[in-house]
């Protein structure tokens, strides 16, 4: 399997399993329907986990192109394959979205809430505000990145195609959810915690484009917050790293 594919696959299978949790709790006649933000927040810490887990051997498990120029920033992982794992990103979080259309078909039509529909695709503002919500975007993707980088050379290994290993055995990619977790329990309110452009943008084309009884617009005007706020929060957590040097 090639890194790219690995990527294609990892990011689907997030997005099954992240935009696959919101859908469970946000669409009508769910068995999970009103389980909350707890809910959700771990549903995508446990998304990560068994994503990044499923293709890292591969491709390092980025699934995220904030981690990808992150990386290659950082001389982790080279500029040259940096678009082919974005394309994978994207796709494969296109993918991702359209199997959760399937999954919960029979409850689209009977869920008036059209936001809540737009929800189990992408992000959306708890308030409006440009500057707030993309500040909150930066911060989320910063800790996210610096978080990365500080846990993937704990073990001292040297660096690898794009993320060096934890030496955790089969629990290498656990702390790398928890940390997901822990931003989406305590950064999350205000933006839905999108912290990856793919994640929201894919989902958001997928959310534009599929058949959907009753929805509502795919909030265009909003969609370059979660693509803009993590990639600026990526090359800044790359940033202080690199200047603190290893630790």
């Amino acid at each position: 399997m090639s890194p790219a594919l690995a990527e294609f696959i990892g990011t689907a299978l997030l997005i099954v399993l992240g935009n696959g949790v919101v859908a469970t709790v946000v669409l009508n006649k769910s068995k999970g329907q009103g389980a909350g933000w707890i809910v959700i927040t771990a549903g995508w810490a446990m998304a990560v986990f068994v994503a990044v887990f499923a293709v890292g051997r591969v491709s390092g498990g980025h699934l995220n192109p904030a981690v990808s120029v992150a990386m290659a920033l950082s001389n982790h992982f080279p500029w040259e394959s940096v678009p082919s794992y974005i394309l994978a990103q994207m796709l494969g979080a296109m993918t991702g979205a359209a199997i959760v259309w399937v999954a919960f078909f029979s409850h689209w039509k009977i869920t008036e809430d059209a936001e809540a529909k737009r929800a189990a695709f992408c992000t959306a503002p708890a308030i409006r505000s440009i500057p707030s919500n993309l500040a909150c975007e930066i911060i989320g993707t910063f800790v996210l990145i610096f978080g990365v980088f500080c846990m993937k050379g704990a073990s001292g290994e040297p660096p690898g195609i794009g993320v060096f290993p934890i030496d955790l055995g089969a629990l290498g990619a656990l702390p790398v959810g928890l940390l997901v977790w822990s931003i989406g329990l305590s950064l999350g309110g205000p933006t839905g915690y999108a912290i990856n452009p793919a994640r929201d943008l894919g989902p958001r084309l997928m959310h534009a484009i599929l058949p959907i009884s009753g929805k509502a617009g795919s909030d265009w005007s909003y969609s370059w917050i979660p693509v803009a706020g993590p990639l600026i929060g990526a090359v800044l957590a790359a940033l202080v790293h690199k200047a603190l040097g290893p630790f």
